[in-house]
């Protein structure tokens, strides 16, 4: 990132912008992993990993999807101090407005008028859900504020701050979990979500206290870019946001899925776990979106990116080979995660059939990356629209068929929709980036 932008990209200037981002993926990814192994260790274990994983989550994930991309529109949009007012007002208006529809589903009659017919979890895990959903309550603005200014950073050249974030964010939440476990008397569902919250509050406050350095030097000094008006804003912005709510969307549909299957409330109580050891892996390839947008305009780009992404998905996929087939898979769900004896069979016959997952996500973020550089956003959604069609239909069949666990079916759905979509993107791809 320091080197003159008519240098040619190299390996170790990607490398070198990645890997801080990847790091702090990485370390929000064992968030997961982490509140699943707390509440795996704390009262009703089962009906409450339910009701986190296959409730709270998703829904507090759906209702968060349209600020999901203001890290990639913070990083794209913010060249000056104008455009950096006008999407700081955007993206506050937006996280309050959703802050308002998550309060009216957790706090309302609404919770047991809309999210449990949506799901069908066990009669155990409504309450559990009730209390979850109203201890997540902060989550939406917080999350987009502090991506909006995390985009600032990344931007700046400043992306080595978004990890010292994500480690405060991490050691508060790690202390309450700790807390809440040896404590032992809280419900595992309200310690979770409560370490959530206060975990990305303290996020939020640490990126904006990194940002102001930003946002009275390099931001105040830069050369005006072209006006950010509402309409272009929006123009950008609207593809993005459907497109993490069409992704999302899949997670309470996995979950509703997994919950009509065979085995509901065993397979509802081992995916958080399992869908966190996923994450995990995939957040490398996640974090790669933002690399791609930034880099994308030096010379010789599209092809030392491409080639970056061959290697990452290639680790990835060796990762997830390693773990599921070998003992490695039954020791972290049995001795990390917490599962009952009787559950960690579930998981690790799970795990298979998310191999190729993450190396899917790595060529998302590529493509994705290269459309955002160019401001050609649509395709995105209409990728991810086709991903959710073939995941949903394959959904269906399974709970139709009856014969194939749920989280075995939800891992082999999300995983050929990806592919649906990575083949999409290739297609859509702008030609100065072939």
């Amino acid at each position: 990132m320091s080197a003159p932008p008519e240098n040619p990209l190299t390996p170790a200037q990607v490398f070198a912008t990645w890997w801080p981002l990847a790091a702090s993926w990485l370390l929000m990814g064992t968030e997961m992993s982490l509140v699943s192994a707390v509440i795996a260790r704390l009262d009703d274990a089962s009906f409450h990993l339910a009701a986190f994983g296959g409730l709270v989550f998703p829904f507090a994930l759906l209702i968060e999807a349209p600020i999901i991309m203001m890290l990639a529109a913070s990083t794209a949009l913010c060249v000056d101090r104008a455009s950096f007012r006008t999407l700081l007002r955007f993206s506050t208006v937006l996280g309050a407005a959703l802050t308002v529809v998550h309060a009216l589903l957790a706090f309302t009659p609404l919770y047991d008028l809309v999210l449990v017919p949506l799901i069908g979890p066990p009669d155990g895990a409504v309450e559990p859900g009730r209390l979850g959903m109203q201890w997540m309550t902060p989550w939406t603005w917080a999350i987009a504020d502090r991506r909006f200014h995390q985009g600032v950073l990344i931007r700046f050249g400043r992306s080595r701050s978004v990890v010292v974030g994500t480690v405060v964010r991490l050691a508060c939440m790690g202390s309450l979990l700790g807390g809440g476990l040896m404590l032992g008397s809280l419900p595992g569902v309200v310690v979770a979500c409560g370490a959530l919250s206060t975990g990305v509050l303290a996020e939020m406050v640490t990126a904006r206290i990194f940002a102001r350095p930003v946002v009275s030097g390099p931001l105040l000094e830069a050369e005006p870019g072209a006006p950010l008006t509402l309409r272009r804003l929006l123009q950008f912005y609207i593809p993005l946001a459907i497109t993490p709510i069409l992704n999302l969307a899949l997670l309470p549909i996995g979950s509703a899925s997994i919950a009509r299957m065979p085995m509901p409330l065993e397979n509802l109580a081992v995916w958080s776990p399992v869908n966190g050891l996923v994450f995990l892996i995939r957040s490398v390839g996640i974090a790669f979106n933002e690399v791609v947008v930034s880099l994308s305009g030096r010379p010789g780009a599209p092809r030392v990116l491409r080639r970056f992404a061959l290697v990452l998905a290639l680790l990835a996929t060796l990762v997830v080979l390693g773990v599921a087939f070998s003992p490695l898979s039954a020791r972290w769900f049995a001795q990390l995660s917490g599962l009952s004896p009787e559950f960690v069979p579930i998981a690790t016959m799970a795990l298979p059939f998310a191999v190729l997952l993450p190396a899917f996500t790595v060529f998302v973020s590529l493509y994705n990356g290269f459309l955002l550089h160019a401001h050609q956003t649509r395709a995105i959604p209409e990728s991810v629209g086709i991903g959710l069609l073939v995941s949903s239909l394959l959904l269906v069949w399974g709970v139709w068929a009856g014969t194939v666990p749920g989280a075995q079916m939800t891992l082999l759905a999300f995983s050929v929709g990806a592919l649906a979509q990575v083949l999409w993107l290739r297609l859509r791809q702008p030609r100065e980036m072939d």
